[in-house]
């Protein structure tokens, strides 16, 4: 079995006194991990009740703070553009401001989307997927075809054949162990960017690329199609209703997401030819980059980590993958996105318990879990966690046994594939 050890980066991590995983499944002593059975019998039996009123008051709230922001922000901003530079600044700065902010509410309709997915919403799948169904489409989420992938992100989390979204990378994926010719553009611009550089451009692909890549199948997908083979390069989008991951009986929702997605692009569109570009991209497309600033950073930095492990399929169990999920704390963006970076552990390992109910479950499986050494949770800052995870989760050594991740620090490629990728 193939087992890619801690790296030295991570061992300075923990004597620097940077947060690192109190689990270990290689060490010697490590924990007998718990079922799910024990670790549900830890949490108050209330905490999996679900409301259909207080659920509905939750998009009734975010929708209201989203149409208060918006009639403000049309009190104080134009969609005209000004023609003098300092006016320009300014106004460049207000609709930035907006974007962000707005982008940051949105995220929550988003996340109760994410809820009715799960069937946490209500007690009624059809009442989920209804309400789920209009709020994602609305962000230009095709929501049966991400239902079926996330419900498979949750069944293989940190799997690292059969995981769905941020399976990481190999080392012969990107050609660290071939020859000259065969070293990936990911590790070549690593070299020729530097540390730092690279690690701002990863930021900036994963959150303001990431999300369009992912659902188009062209970046973070898994290995694996429906029936367990190899992708071996077919494109995993969501969007075709024959994509390799989707099986047959998902036809008709897939196509019916996709029509919707293309609707509501082709709705856009028309509003854009009548009232114009900027209006549109200014009102709708700046915030929709922040949402998905916001979905993919809590799937990344929830699951990524140089003291986290990832397994292969000897390895890997439910329970693993579950518990190789970390809790993070964002701040004031808890009250905007329902706490699904903070609670996140509880969610992997119940996704029908309702966010509502997640933190006081936190409290409880935190109280079962810590003293073994089986809870995740990182208090450092989001943002200073997301620039270590940038500059030192970067590939694996392979694709059995346990893994952690490496950085593209320890491989420098050769003076000769820099000056040729100079």
């Amino acid at each position: 079995m193939g087992k890619g050890g801690r790296s030295d980066a991570n061992k300075q991590v923990a004597t620097e006194g940077v947060w690192k995983s109190p689990y270990n499944p290689l060490a010697k002593d490590a924990p007998t991990l718990p079922t799910k059975g024990q670790i549900k019998a830890s949490i108050p039996k209330h905490c999996f009740k679900r409301s259909y009123f207080i659920s509905m008051s939750y998009v009734v709230r975010d929708l209201s703070m989203a149409a208060a922001f918006a009639y403000a922000t049309s009190r104080v901003l134009s969609t005209d553009i000004p023609t003098e530079p300092l006016s320009i600044v300014a106004w460049s700065l207000g609709w930035t401001f907006y974007a962000f902010w707005m982008g940051t509410i949105m995220t929550g309709p988003w996340v109760l989307a994410h809820e009715c997915g799960h069937g946490a919403f209500s007690d009624s799948q059809t009442f989920n997927d209804i309400v789920g169904f209009i709020l994602h489409q609305a962000l230009l989420v095709p929501y049966f075809a991400w239902q079926y992938t996330h419900a498979k992100h949750h069944r293989r989390t940190n799997h690292l054949t059969d995981g769905e979204s941020h399976v990481p990378s190999t080392k012969e994926d990107n050609g660290l162990s071939e020859t000259l010719e065969r070293k990936t553009f990911y590790a070549v611009y690593h070299e020729v960017m530097g540390d730092d550089a690279f690690a701002a451009f990863q930021i900036f692909t994963h959150l303001y690329l990431g999300w369009p890549l992912y659902l188009l199948g062209l970046a973070s997908t898994g290995r694996l199609d429906k029936d367990g083979k190899p992708l071996d390069g077919r494109i995993a989008d969501h969007f075709r209703p024959e994509s390799p991951m989707f099986p047959a009986k998902m036809q008709w929702k897939i196509i019916l997401s996709t029509v919707t997605t293309l609707a509501t692009l082709g709705g856009l569109a028309y509003v854009s030819f009548e009232v114009g570009f900027v209006p549109v991209m200014l009102w709708y497309w700046g915030p929709y980059i922040y949402v998905n600033f916001w979905l993919v950073l809590y799937t990344w930095l929830q699951h990524t980590d140089p003291s986290v492990p990832h397994y292969g399929e000897a390895e890997w169990t439910w329970v693993k993958g579950a518990l190789s999920t970390i809790d993070r704390p964002y701040g004031i963006f808890d009250f905007f996105h329902h706490y699904i970076g903070s609670t996140h552990v509880v969610h992997h390992l119940f996704h029908e318990m309702p966010f509502y109910n997640a933190w006081e479950a936190t409290v409880a499986v935190k109280a079962y879990l810590e003293p073994k050494g089986l809870y995740n949770h990182d208090p450092t800052p989001w943002w200073v966690a997301m620039w270590r995870i940038a500059k030192t989760c970067h590939y694996v050594e392979g694709t059995s046994g346990t893994q952690y991740f490496k950085s593209l620090e320890d491989v420098p490629l050769t003076k000769d594939l820099k000056k040729k990728a100079a």
